[in-house]
């Protein structure tokens, strides 16, 4: 069916979704399009890379995406008028400059048919004091990438990477958030940090002239799930949309609650012995438990709220 016969039902609900693909395994676009499409949104996918598995295995087999590949897939995409069809465009782990910078021309494009297209930007950097991706890639988020985005859902390592500001104490979250609003970001949700009581991580969320939140979130295990970071934001997404900014702390909760509701039934199949810690981490036996989820990703069962910070 031609673009301009698409329903407006169709025209509201479609991401364009740009970050990895693993074959087996639940991280990048694997983590997010089932979550988006249960949710009621179409998905169409460009993957950054794909892998037969993500990188936390022995070995990994696979290709890279350049930026070359990405304009031609993309123009595939303009010259049959498709960029009016989508609402949201979703990019996580990005590798490379070029690449990097080509999602700016993308913005850019996508706007140029729909005003009111919805950007939100997961910017996969790293986490626990580990960068994943190369330096260089800093500066091209800085001044490039994060002045078109409306949405930015950092981890509290990636929050300081961009920021330059060493978090330490809850109100660096806040100084790191206004660093985003200054460059032009509306909405920052920061998914998890080190500043939730003992067993719990926290939260942060905040929109530009407008309410701010946080959440803490209770820790189920010692083991680090891949591709939480990449759930988060799509779920994120999905709750977000037309929402009003009193309705906020809502988005986050149902996020928070499909999370860890995903976790637990993730950790339910994990052998008790790797749980211990007695037997070293099997990643085959940690992925995430999605499709075994759709009822939590269908209708959340909120347990914890968001506090208002005034």
């Amino acid at each position: 069916m031609k673009s301009k016969d698409m329903s407006a039902s169709e025209v509201k609900r479609r991401v364009l979704s740009i970050q990895s693909h693993v074959v087996h395994g639940y991280v990048g676009n694997k983590s997010a399009t089932f979550p988006l499409q249960v949710l009621g949104f179409e998905v169409d996918a460009i993957n950054s890379v794909q892998f037969s598995n993500h990188t936390g295995y022995n070995v990994v087999k696979g290709q890279i995406l350049d930026d070359t590949e990405l304009v031609e897939l993309f123009s595939g995409l303009e010259s049959n008028n498709l960029l009016k069809c989508y609402s949201h465009l979703l990019t996580g782990y990005i590798g490379n400059v070029s690449f990097l910078r080509q999602i700016a021309q993308i913005v850019k494009k996508l706007r140029a048919e729909n005003s009111e297209l919805i950007y939100v930007c997961d910017p996969v950097l790293g986490d626990n004091g580990e960068m994943y991706v190369p330096e260089e890639l800093l500066p091209v988020y800085q001044s490039v990438i994060l002045p078109v985005a409306d949405i930015v859902t950092p981890n509290q390592y990636e929050a300081e990477l961009l920021t330059g500001i060493k978090i330490n104490a809850e109100s660096d979250v806040w100084k790191a958030v206004e660093w985003f609003h200054g460059k032009g970001v509306d909405i920052v949700a920061i998914s998890s940090s080190d500043f939730g009581q003992k067993g719990q991580l926290r939260a942060f969320l905040s929109k530009k002239k407008g309410p701010r939140f946080a959440l803490n979130i209770p820790k189920q295990s010692s083991i680090s799930f891949t591709g939480t970071g990449d759930l988060f934001a799509a779920l994120f997404l999905a709750h977000s949309f037309r929402k009003q900014p009193d309705q906020l702390g809502y988005t986050l909760e149902r996020t928070v609650a499909t999370l860890q509701a995903v976790i637990k039934r993730t950790i339910a199949e994990i052998p008790e012995i790797m749980l211990s810690g007695k037997e070293s981490t099997n990643y085959s036996k940690c992925e995430l438990k999605l499709i075994q989820s759709k009822a939590d990703i269908e209708n959340p069962q909120v347990v914890l709220k968001a506090e208002q910070i005034k």
